[in-house]
């Protein structure tokens, strides 16, 4: 099974975390620190990488947990 990848980002007004591919979010929350902390959670577990995107959707950080 492929790892995969979780993106704290902007949608809406909301932060989510979207698995790479899925098209509905993992989960939602009120600020990005929180979504962040989600996606490195989600991440860790499944042995991938987070990536935390500023409002504008650039990369603003990333943290990988895979071997």
């Amino acid at each position: 099974m492929a790892k995969k990848d979780y993106h704290a980002q902007m949608q809406g007004d909301t932060w989510v975390v979207m698995g790479e591919g899925n098209k509905k979010a993992s989960s939602k929350h009120v600020n990005q620190k929180e979504a962040w902390a989600a996606a490195m959670e989600m991440a860790k577990k499944s042995g991938s990488t987070a990536f935390k995107h500023g409002k504008d959707d650039s990369v603003k950080e990333k943290r990988s947990f895979g071997a």
